[in-house]
C-alpha cells in the first residue's frame, strides 16, 4: 500500500465524505462527541467490528462521551488509502443506531 502525499490526504479529506476529519503529524483523525458514555462505547464496539473486518486497526481514546480515532498504515508510516477507506466505513458507524 502506497503511502499518500499530504496533499493527496487534504484533498481526499476536502472531497466531502470526511467530514471532521483532519491530518496532523502523519495521520488522519477526528474527534466524535456523543449524548452519554454508553453511545460512545456502542460506537467504539461497531468501529472495532468494522476495523477487525478490514485488518486495521485505529488509535482509540474514550473520555466519557467522547471519542478520538486516528489512523495510519503502520507498515508505511503514513497515511494510506486504506486509512481513508475504514475513516469512511467509521463515519458509517458514527450514525448508526
Amino acid at each position: 500500500m502506497a503511502s499518500m502525499s499530504d496533499d493527496e490526504v487534504n484533498a481526499a479529506l476536502a472531497a466531502g465524505d470526511l467530514p471532521g476529519w483532519r491530518l496532523d503529524r502523519g495521520e488522519i483523525f477526528k474527534n466524535y462527541k456523543f449524548e452519554s458514555f454508553m453511545v460512545a462505547i456502542a460506537f467504539i464496539s461497531r468501529l472495532a467490528e468494522k476495523a477487525e473486518a478490514a485488518n486495521h486497526h485505529p488509535d482509540l481514546e474514550n473520555h466519557y462521551n467522547r471519542v478520538r480515532v486516528a489512523l495510519h498504515t503502520w507498515s508505511e508510516n503514513a497515511v494510506t488509502e486504506k486509512d481513508l477507506a475504514l475513516a469512511r466505513q467509521i463515519e458509517a458507524a458514527s450514525r448508526e443506531n
